[in-house]
């Protein structure tokens, strides 16, 4: 079955960005109110004119540069800053020194903090400080003195670009942890499916190989004993816990990215009886309902692979001459599979022994399926009268967690 391959990206800092591109914008025309409204006490209205000119074509220019993290690059940066720098080193050419000294703001007025702000998203809480510090000592030059009212502004916006440039640090490092976290969920899920597979398969032909050369002797008795190794090795492979890699963001601007591969959902549900017919046998008895029992594909699918666990589990430890018998029940809410046989039971305390020693078949082939599908499997064992096996599956398992991944 084709495979497509889901990316999940999760970027906190981008919302961020777009407030940023909104508040250049604004106070680009706060800036260009204040000259407006104060344009007759300009000493050189025409510095202020050139300058505001240039800020408007500066601001709507880079827009795209404020957009993520890839596009405002160190280089942009430091141009924006001097823009900032240089509008306010010109405001001491374009207003008169008493408004200056009265607290009059410089001529690119609050659109400075902009320019710092993108020092903080997109470097940090020590780009920040660099830029900050920059427009501080600037603006004491064109003061010409440590005013109290520029003081304030200059530790207000030292302060608040810090800040945010340490938040942003924070929600990059809580970013990769989840992007971790959620990638080894998804191996993990991957791995316990390919053990599930494994041992309805692979590590059920090595212990039949090594049986059956223990029986014939000679030759095929070392054949035997190989495929015992390797059965064993396997079976310490599949319950070793194999963790994935770390991988890095491929695009930082974006997030963190996680990729998880997973199969496709087919269209309409499935009828479980279709799926446990071919395990009727001359020994094993299906008692179904006479409607279809239907079901999600992939909960469909993995339910039957948990029956057709159990029946192995019958043939291996109960013997070849064991007899067996399904039950299928459609409830209101949940479907409902038992697995029953004649054998000799199950001994206290050994499917614990069998989990310990990296026989999954309980384990993983059977409970794992139906905890991966939101159902539950019991298991209920007495020496000398056989076991039973009932395994309960929601109706709604395999759809509900589709549609909340595509979200």
């Amino acid at each position: 079955m084709a495979e497509r391959e889901r990316v999940l990206r999760m970027s906190v800092e981008q919302p961020l960005w777009r407030a940023l591109a909104g508040y250049r914008v604004l106070t680009m025309l706060y800036a260009i109110g204040l000259c407006a409204t104060a344009y007759g006490q300009f000493v050189r209205p025409w510095i202020a004119v050139a300058f505001y000119a240039v800020l408007v074509v500066w601001t709507l220019a880079t827009l795209p540069r404020v957009a993520n993290a890839a596009a405002c690059t160190k280089r942009f940066l430091a141009a924006d800053l001097t823009v900032a720098l240089t509008g306010i080193l010109l405001t001491p050419l374009a207003d008169s020194h008493e408004r200056i000294a009265g607290g009059g703001p410089t001529l690119p007025s609050i659109w400075t903090a902009g320019s710092v702000l993108a020092f903080a998203i997109r470097g940090g809480w020590r780009f920040a400080a660099v830029a900050s510090t920059a427009v501080a000592a600037v603006n004491l030059v064109e003061r010409g003195s440590p005013a109290r009212d520029t003081v304030h502004n200059v530790i207000l916006v030292w302060v608040a670009s810090i800040a945010i440039g340490y938040v942003v640090e924070v929600a990059r490092a809580s970013e990769r942890t989840l992007a971790r976290a959620l990638e080894i969920e998804a191996a993990t899920r991957e791995r316990e499916r390919l053990a599930r597979d494994i041992h309805d398969s692979v590590l059920q032909v090595l212990a039949m190989v090594q049986r059956r050369g223990a029986v014939i002797g000679g030759e095929a008795a070392e054949l035997g004993r190989m495929a015992g190794e390797q059965e064993v090795a396997l079976r310490t492979l599949v319950s070793g816990g194999l963790l994935p890699v770390s991988r890095v963001s491929e695009d930082a601007s974006a997030g963190a990215v996680v990729r998880a591969v997973e199969e496709p959902d087919d269209d309409g549900p499935v009828d479980l009886r279709t799926l446990l017919a071919p395990y009727a046998g001359a020994r094993v008895s299906l008692a179904e309902p006479g409607a279809p029992v239907p079901l999600p594909p992939a909960a469909a699918r993995e339910l039957a692979a948990a029956v057709g666990a159990a029946l192995d589990n019958v043939r291996r430890h109960a013997g070849e001459g064991a007899r067996a018998w399904i039950l299928v029940e459609d409830e209101t809410d949940e479907v409902v599979v038992t697995v029953r046989d004649d054998g000799p039971g199950i001994p206290d305390g050994r499917l614990a022994q069998a989990e310990g020693e990296g026989r999954l078949g309980v384990a993983q082939s059977i409970r794992g399926r139906l905890r991966d599908l939101g159902g539950a499997a019991e298991l209920v064992s007495v020496p000398g009268q056989g076991t039973e096996v009932e395994m309960k599956v929601p109706k709604g398992a395999g759809t509900a967690r589709g549609k909340a991944e595509k979200r």
